[in-house]
């Protein structure tokens, strides 16, 4: 079938796209990519559709498009070319597009070189040679022909640049094969280990993927409204993904952990489902938060262990028998989390819980028992605190010690628990030997960084002990607060606190932290634990105000705004502390930040930042085929440059601009060019900007600081990125690409700035008119 008739197909219906389809995720290299080898005659592969009736195409089918009667073809291989030919054909993305529309937009064609690029406004504008594609895919090649012909100079080449002209207008009809799945035997199961196998080096697609797009279509907002419960979660501190929250439904629909028992579910008891799971959510939240002091996402852990409570508390009408039952549970969940019961193999484990549940008479003492066959021991022993960061398992171990041993803040005295420390306090990972100590003593960072070496304090008293030598700081918290400094574990014997011995200091303090770890388990597995005082309910909590959200490490803070920037472009969010596990369920190594599917899923190799990470982690990154960044810089330029393939004009283009508009160029916006200039690294805040300019505020100097890239982008006929908050080009991003960065001054305080970081062509622009 020729591309012109596939694309007929599109707009009648005929040929559509599932719902469990991903979104679009090329960028622009490789769409000039297929159109450069449709040229050149290159074959591209076949396409393969689903053809089904039209009455189980709806079922699956994306998009608000109808579609036509009788059957229906679903595009199950194909989808990014597809796509792709269409937007640059019809010059808009068709009904069931989801993704970002630059990548095919202002798609041109040389003549002459006879190569693709996309609009440059300088090298193209008012160039017959350079062809604007969806101009000729709409109107055909006889405009282009009386065009050329008004221009003698051109006349000698004539005939080449026709032919051209024809073989680019060709491209419509060149055929494509398109093999068929079809028959009464091919169900949506067979379709599906079909699809995973011709997308076998992308994401794969589960049957919860399947069911979802079938309740999609029974109920169209299903999706958001699964969505919504985790938006209100994640206001609370807790980031759940999608196909977790589904996983919760399913044990409570089905009592089943693989997701094909959802295939047959209809609406309603979905939406019973749904409301069941969300309830049970927000009791264990509470209780985890409440019981054990676990109250935001880089503390929680274990969260595949939800779905074994969620329909455990739902099979017992919502609420649990006494304290001792509520205490058991809460026992078997921390052992999930710190053994990684489902770290592996999640499905298969979680059948066989699930399962436990409905045969046995006392399944939390069967599921508890599961668990020790598989230890041999629950002991916790002092080995088990020798990791080292906040990936680490036993990190939320650490912080649950604190929250729920009556640890006491060094410098008030006050215990470190949320009803204690109030609504507007929080807590600070503290490094009880200083990291410019360690390190200038040649500790490596793992050792820097050694769980055994951090506690929580508050804001204040972190601020207060700064850098300062723990001998010093530890003698002085015993005069003001006798007996604070051990309910942290530390040791008490002199000698531990220097420098050289560091190491018997973290020895001696892990066997402490196991002491108090077996102690406190063995105290809930008997139901022996004092209670609690009560806390707000998890559904109106907000994780500013009334949790005791822990500061993140610096390189903590770094990664998360870097992964706001990622989200920020259109692009998946990334995995903090993400686990590389073998298939025995062996953490091999913890990656800072990963994206196991790379940033555009299914279509590029995996991705990982490693801040100042071992030489063993990265071996480990490079060996599972992870390329990884080691400088936040250069892992931003991997982005725009080769995910997004965002093309800026050059510095010539940057030249012309600044002359064609210097009379509208005011002595502000100069003193802001040139303050950004001497910037160090040509970065500086929108704060810097104002100073610069004298403006009473950054919004005045962002504002006008637009002005300039508006002014650049209109004389280069340059249509910039959008703000994803208002749809707007975003005219700074002519001059300059932002991030947010955390500020640490003199004193130790921190706040974020937003960075503005000048464009390499903009700097060699401006030295090239001698104008900073």
């Amino acid at each position: 079938m020729n591309i012109t008739t596939i694309l007929d197909q599109i707009d009648m219906g005929s040929i559509a796209l599932p719902e469990f389809q991903r979104g679009y995720v090329w960028n622009r290299d490789q769409v000039r990519g297929l159109m450069n080898s449709l040229y050149r005659k290159h074959p591209i592969g076949s396409l393969l559709v689903w053809e089904t009736k039209t009455e189980q195409a709806v079922e699956y089918k994306r998009g608000d498009g109808k579609l036509s009667a009788g059957t229906v073809k679903l595009l199950l291989d194909g989808q990014q070319r597809i796509t792709s030919f269409y937007g640059i054909v019809r010059g808009k993305p068709p009904q069931f597009f989801d993704g970002n529309v630059q990548a095919f937009t202002g798609l041109y064609f040389n003549l002459e070189d006879e190569i693709f690029e996309f609009y440059a406004p300088v090298k193209m504008k008012d160039n017959p040679l350079w062809v604007n594609v969806t101009e000729l895919m709409q109107q055909g090649v006889g405009i282009f022909i009386q065009r050329l012909l008004k221009i003698p100079e051109l006349s000698l080449n004539l005939t080449t640049y026709i032919n051209a002209l024809n073989k680019l207008e060709g491209i419509k009809n060149i055929n494509l094969h398109i093999e068929e799945v079809a028959g009464e035997d091919k169900t949506v199961d067979v379709v599906v280990e079909i699809f995973n196998t011709v997308n076998s080096g992308g994401t794969k697609l589960s049957k919860g993927d399947l069911a979802l797009a079938k309740i999609c279509a029974q109920w169209p907002d299903a999706r958001s409204e699964l969505k919504a419960r985790l938006a209100k979660w994640n206001k609370a501190g807790f980031d759940f993904r999608l196909e977790w929250l589904l996983r919760c439904i399913n044990a409570v629909i089905s009592g089943e952990a693989m997701f094909s028992a959802l295939k047959d579910v209809d609406t309603a008891t979905f939406q019973n489902g749904l409301c069941k799971a969300e309830k049970a959510i927000d009791t264990l939240l509470n209780l985890i938060s409440g019981r054990l002091g676990l109250d935001h996402n880089r503390v929680l852990g274990g969260i595949y262990a939800f779905p074994v409570m969620v329909r455990y508390l739902v099979g017992r009408g919502g609420h649990l028998r006494d304290h001792k039952e509520r205490d058991k549970l809460l026992y078997w969940y921390v052992h999930t989390l710190l053994w990684g019961r489902y770290a592996g193999s999640t499905e298969s484990v979680l059948t066989q819980d699930l399962h436990v549940l409905e045969s046995e008479d006392n399944p939390l003492d069967q599921l508890i028992a599961n668990l020790r066959q598989n230890r041999g021991d629950l002991e916790i022993k002092a080995i088990d605190f020798q990791g080292w960061g906040m990936g680490a398992r036993f990190y939320p171990l650490v912080y649950m010690l604190t929250r729920v041993h009556q640890a006491q803040d060094w410098d008030s005295g006050i215990e470190l628990s949320k009803h204690l420390l109030g609504k507007h306090c929080y807590l600070q990972v503290h490094h009880i030997f200083p990291k410019s100590l360690l390190s200038k003593a040649g500790y490596p960072k793992s050792e820097v960084n050694a769980i055994a070496n951090l506690t929580f304090l508050t804001q204040q008293t972190n601020l207060k002990v700064s850098n300062r030598h723990p001998s010093e700081y530890f003698e002085a918290f015993e005069q003001t607060q006798p007996g604070a400094i051990a309910t942290h574990w530390i040791p008490m014997e002199r000698s531990l606190w220097q420098i050289e011995n560091y190491h018997d200091f973290l020895a001696a303090r892990r066997e402490l932290l196991a002491q108090a770890a077996n102690k406190f388990l063995n105290s809930l597995l008997t139901g022996d634990i004092p209670e609690p005082k009560a806390t707000d309910s998890i559904s109106v909590q907000n994780v500013i105000e009334s949790s005791t959200a822990v500061f993140s490490l610096a390189d903590e803070r770094v990664l998360e705004e870097c992964n706001a920037w990622v989200k920020e472009q259109g692009l998946p969010k990334g995995q903090l502390m993400y686990e590389l596990i073998d298939s025995t369920g062996t953490v091999n190594a913890v990656l800072d930040l990963a994206w196991p599917n790379g940033l555009q899923e299914g279509k590029s190799q995996p991705i990982a930042l490693l801040i100042d990470a071992d030489k063993e982690i990265k071996e480990t990154a490079n060996r599972l085929g992870y390329r990884y960044f080691t400088g936040i810089d250069k892992f931003k330029n991997y982005v725009i440059e080769e995910v997004l393939a965002i093309e800026f004009p050059q510095v010539n283009d940057y030249k012309q601009a600044f002359l064609a508009i210097s009379n509208q160029i005011t002595d502000c916006h100069r003193l802001m060019l040139k303050a950004h200039y001497h910037a160090p690294t040509q970065t500086i805040t929108a704060t810097g900007l104002a100073q610069a300019a004298r403006y009473e505020n950054y919004n005045g100097a962002n504002l006008q600081y637009a002005r300039i890239g508006e002014l650049i982008a209109n004389h280069l006929n340059y249509l910039p990125p959008e703000h994803e908050n208002n749809g707007k080009p975003f005219w700074l991003w002519m001059l300059a690409s932002g991030y947010w960065k955390t500020i640490r001054d003199s004193e130790n305080h921190t706040q974020r700035e937003w960075q503005w970081q000048l464009r390499p062509q903009v700097v060699q622009a401006l030295e090239d008119l001698d104008w900073v």
